[in-house]
């Protein structure tokens, strides 16, 4: 392998960090120790700036390059965005609505709780439970169904495969421009 570029983030496939390496696991490391890599990440990813600084984090996160692509807003180096988990209220969803057409049956052997051709779910007797008036083939009632879901949180991740994220403490320093 060639001399990396100090602060240059390598994948690698097995799970620990090479000789002159660290995993980009946000691990706060000290200025006078990493002056280099400090002068090239300065406090981007965290720290204090005065005796500390932070290295990437990639636990959780997805890489993203910076700037602003078309349609997109911008991203800076270092800043991080998205939820691991989102739970969508009524306000977040597009109005719509759940139609049901209710088809009253008299036969008996042709009631079902499950579609099939020719059936039906009710009665013209029972029939004015589910829908208004006893006219066949008409819209369920307005609220006999209503809403559903215990408000909880559901995953908002991308598929993912677990990579070590490593960069580089000693080598090159990048020339800029």
């Amino acid at each position: 392998m060639t001399e990396p570029f100090i602060g240059e983030i390598q994948i690698f496939g097995f799970n620990f960090a090479p000789r002159n390496w660290a995993q980009c696991a946000g691990q706060i490391l000290p200025i006078q120790q990493n002056t280099a890599l400090f002068a090239l990440l300065g406090t981007q990813y965290g720290g204090n700036g005065t005796t500390n600084f932070a290295l990437p984090n990639f636990q959780g996160n997805a890489a993203c390059n910076q700037g602003q692509g078309p349609g997109l807003t911008p991203r800076t180096t270092g800043e991080t965005f998205g939820e691991p988990t989102v739970t969508l209220t009524q306000n977040e969803m597009p109005a719509h609505q759940h139609g049901l057409t209710v088809y009253a049956q008299n036969d008996p052997a042709k009631r079902s709780a499950s579609p099939a051709t020719g059936n039906g779910l009710a009665s013209p007797a029972t029939f004015a439970a589910f829908a208004p008036g006893n006219s066949p083939s008409v819209m369920m009632a307005t609220g006999l169904v209503g809403q559903a879901g215990q408000g909880q949180p559901h995953p908002n991740q991308q598929p993912y495969l677990a990579m070590n994220f490593c960069i580089a403490l000693s080598g090159i320093f990048p020339s800029f421009g």
